[in-house]
């Protein structure tokens, strides 16, 4: 009884019994990525699958994943709060917390890849001005501060609490200054998403990620963001369709799904067109004057063919699906082009990480390989059960969906 006084009133949610087995399995996840957190931070990164020559792997491929996917969250955002978008008020809740998950887990997944995290306070006190990774931690903490604003509204708005009167009057105040805080969203989550990509760009002894650009800023920085903006709205989308069909109920009309598509397809055009013209560059100005040539940069098991899916499996196919309407209009196709664009830039994330250590510089290099072990792998799941465990609390017990009542009824 006293479950069912929190949930948002004229909505229907599943037993108290049936929620405790589902937070049960996730708790069986979170407790494997536990124990693995407690051997890595017992015995140090030795019990990962990173050595000295592989000091990024997983965890960064995975962070710089969900720091783009989570983008749905700032553009949303600026495309709702500042551009006056206003049918995105059907799923903005859910890109804020989408966003809050991926920004969040990805902070909490760099205090074990940091190695010693009692001295992660260093990026702070002792700042490098020379290095992007300064603007990264000073981007990245404030738009989660940011985050974390826009979040409170929504949790003030719960059921139970809304009848206190000053939790009543806060929410609406906070809901009175969202657009100040979307247009300072927008102006970090760009900024460090430019400078993750930047980071790269600028590293001159690894010619698989080294680009030319524009002023101070290589032209990884410009696709970095252009990605994540092309791929965030999308994933909100599929996330929306995906408690959908856990949940069994509707909660976005498809016409705001649509939207979102439109958009994420619109941006993902943009950024595929500028992908070629990099590569091209890269391919026949860059490297050559490096003395290299396009096919050195990959080998048997990093293959050309992680590009090509990039660029055209997940990136042109989906671009065209998702802003034709014929296509975008029919359910299936929107999803299977929502999923193809978030691949993709997975796929960009990873080859800019891994790919980038695994080329030999050295005349006396070879190419090496990384995977890795289930250490890695039970920590990044603990990250994803830490977000599902998020989510499935806001959904049973904050008004998330503003249209749910009505689709239902």
């Amino acid at each position: 009884m006293l479950d069912k006084e929190w949930i948002p009133e004229g909505v229907e949610r599943c037993s108290l019994g049936k929620f405790i087995v589902w937070l049960g399995i996730i708790g069986a996840v979170l407790l494997w990525g536990l124990y693995a957190t407690v051997k890595i931070f017992a015995n140090g990164i030795g019990v990962t699958g990173l050595d000295n020559y592989f000091g990024f792997g997983l965890w960064i491929t995975f962070d710089l994943a969900v720091i783009a996917l989570g983008a749905g969250a700032f553009f949303s955002g600026f495309l709702k709060y500042i551009i006056r978008v206003d049918q995105l008020k059907n799923i903005i809740n859910l890109a804020v917390i989408v966003g809050f998950i991926c920004y969040s887990g990805a902070m909490l997944i760099l205090t074990l890849d940091i190695g010693q995290p009692l001295r992660a306070w260093f990026g702070y006190w002792h700042p490098n001005v020379h290095s992007m990774l300064t603007e990264v931690i000073f981007c990245i903490t404030c738009y989660c501060t940011v985050l974390i604003i826009e979040y409170v509204p929504l949790i003030l708005e719960n059921r139970k609490l809304n009848q206190i009167s000053f939790i009543r009057h806060l929410a609406h105040n906070f809901h009175v200054y969202m657009p100040l805080f979307a247009g300072i969203g927008t102006f970090l989550s760009t900024f460090h998403q430019g400078s993750l990509g930047g980071m790269y760009g600028v590293l001159f002894g690894r010619p698989f990620a080294f680009r030319e650009g524009f002023f101070i800023w290589p032209w990884t920085f410009f696709l970095f963001v252009f990605s994540a903006i092309a791929s965030g709205p999308a994933f909100t989308m599929l996330i929306a369709t995906l408690m959908e069909v856990i949940t069994g109920r509707k909660l976005v009309d498809y016409k705001t799904k649509a939207l979102m598509g439109k958009i994420a397809g619109t941006l993902l055009c943009g950024y595929i067109f500028f992908k070629i013209l990099d590569t091209w560059f890269w391919a026949t100005d860059t490297l050559p004057r490096m003395g290299l040539t396009f096919d050195q940069m990959f080998n048997d098991v990093y293959g050309q063919w992680l590009l090509w899916a990039e660029i055209g499996l997940c990136g042109i196919i989906p671009a065209i699906l998702l802003v034709v309407p014929k296509f975008r209009n029919i359910p299936a196709l929107l999803y299977i082009a929502a999923i193809l664009d978030c691949i993709g830039v997975c796929i960009n994330r990873f080859v800019f990480t891994v790919q980038t250590i695994a080329f030999p510089v050295m005349p006396f290099d070879k190419w090496y390989s990384y995977a890795p072990n289930w250490a890695e792998w039970a920590t990044t799941f603990e990250i994803i059960a830490y977000g599902a465990l998020l989510l499935s609390l806001s959904y049973r017990y904050l008004p998330v969906f503003p249209q749910e009542k009505e689709l239902n009824s």
